[in-house]
């Protein structure tokens, strides 16, 4: 349904968010998440680019949301690092069906619908809760 990239970036993302210290280093955010750290560093890029995330260099850099997590949605998450697809042929391969075939409206609204989802779910509906049971966990080294 989303990218690797995107399953990424919401991984650090979630990190970032649950994390109440100021900056983070990608170090940190890589052991975390299990994002590979050549990976984490392409993906931190465009969460910088997009407005998502703040990067600080040098000592004690690292980086923290550049918003709270009320105020991202997974959508800006998901949508600065990949497209969400929406289907945009006929997905049997028919030339003729240049209007939506019964298929392809049905294919195409639930990709509406997840976008819609994504658009509504706030990341702080994704961060783990302190002391309670976890809204989500990161998954565990290997």
């Amino acid at each position: 349904m989303i990218t690797t990239t995107a399953e990424y970036a919401l991984r650090a993302t979630v990190f970032l968010a649950a994390c109440d210290s100021g900056t983070v280093s990608r170090e940190e955010i890589s052991s975390a998440t299990q994002v590979p750290m050549d990976y984490l560093v392409k993906v931190m890029k465009m969460l910088d680019q997009a407005g998502i995330t703040q990067s600080q260099r040098g000592p004690g850099g690292g980086y923290r949301l550049a918003k709270s997590a009320e105020d991202l949605s997974v959508y800006d998450v998901v949508a600065a690092v990949s497209e969400l697809p929406r289907i945009e042929t006929c997905p049997l391969g028919i030339a003729e069906h240049i209007n939506l075939c019964p298929l392809h409206a049905r294919l195409d609204s639930v990709a509406a619908l997840t976008e819609s989802a994504f658009r509504e779910t706030p990341l702080s509906e994704l961060v783990p809760r302190k002391g309670g049971k976890s809204n989500c966990s990161f998954p565990k080294s290997v």
